[in-house]
């Protein structure tokens, strides 16, 4: 039986892929805890696919063409079979070590997020991508998520049942997805708990930030209107 399954979604990550599971193994292999690493190559052009494959320990899936974040970590969360699922992102901004401060809250809470925004996290980043994080989030408050301060960081803990719950009945496929499945989770009133994490800025050089921001605003939008309009009952 697996006890814990990492999903890390994955797009033209050759020149990192290979650290993160370097990492991830290293870490997860000194515990003594049944684990499963699933690496979701998302139409990356590079060779993400191949340097995984020779990983006899990580379980990949692949598909052509390119769907979108939110796509791959629902492929990855639904094809998991771990009591307790975490996505966390390739560039592990937010250290895989950090898996053990959200675990510690997993008995009381369904669903564990990772935050930038409360008082117990450690945070690396720049005032611009800051600030347009600030106001996402803001905007996300208003319209679908009250109460949650930082919806965007990567790094998710979800039991098993919420994970099955929550990711069939996901529709985002782009960066906004995180908005949708916190709000699904609201909505079927699982246990939410944000908690402070180290995390460090990486650089994407396939990330604009107002461009992102703008295509982001307008799925949460699109939330919206789906809760309106029932499609989540």
């Amino acid at each position: 039986m697996v006890k814990i399954s990492i999903v890390i979604p994955a797009y033209n990550e050759e020149k990192r892929i290979k650290k993160t599971l370097d990492r991830c193994l290293y870490y997860f292999g000194s515990k003594k805890i049944s684990f499963e690493i699933i690496v979701v190559n998302d139409g990356s052009k590079d060779n993400t696919s191949k340097i995984v494959r020779k990983y006899k320990k990580v379980r990949l899936i692949s598909y052509f063409p390119n769907q979108g974040k939110g796509y791959s970590v629902k492929k990855g969360m639904l094809a998991s079979k771990g009591d307790y699922v975490l996505f966390s992102d390739a560039d592990l901004s937010t250290p895989i070590e950090e898996i053990h401060n959200l675990m510690k809250y997993s008995k009381d809470y369904d669903v564990v997020i990772a935050s930038r925004a409360v008082k117990e996290s450690k945070v690396e980043t720049i005032s611009s991508r800051k600030f347009l994080g600030r106001v996402f989030n803001f905007i996300a408050n208003i319209l679908i998520v009250r109460g949650i301060k930082d919806t965007q960081c990567g790094f998710k803990l979800f039991s098993k049942e919420a994970a099955r719950k929550i990711f069939t009945k996901q529709t985002i496929n782009g960066w906004a997805f995180d908005v949708e499945i916190l709000f699904l989770a609201k909505k079927f009133k699982y246990k939410i708990k944000e908690v402070g994490v180290e995390w460090h800025h990486v650089d994407h050089e396939k990330v604009t930030p107002t461009t992102q921001s703008f295509r982001m605003l307008k799925e949460v939008l699109k939330v919206r209107w789906n809760s309106i309009t029932g499609k989540y009952d």
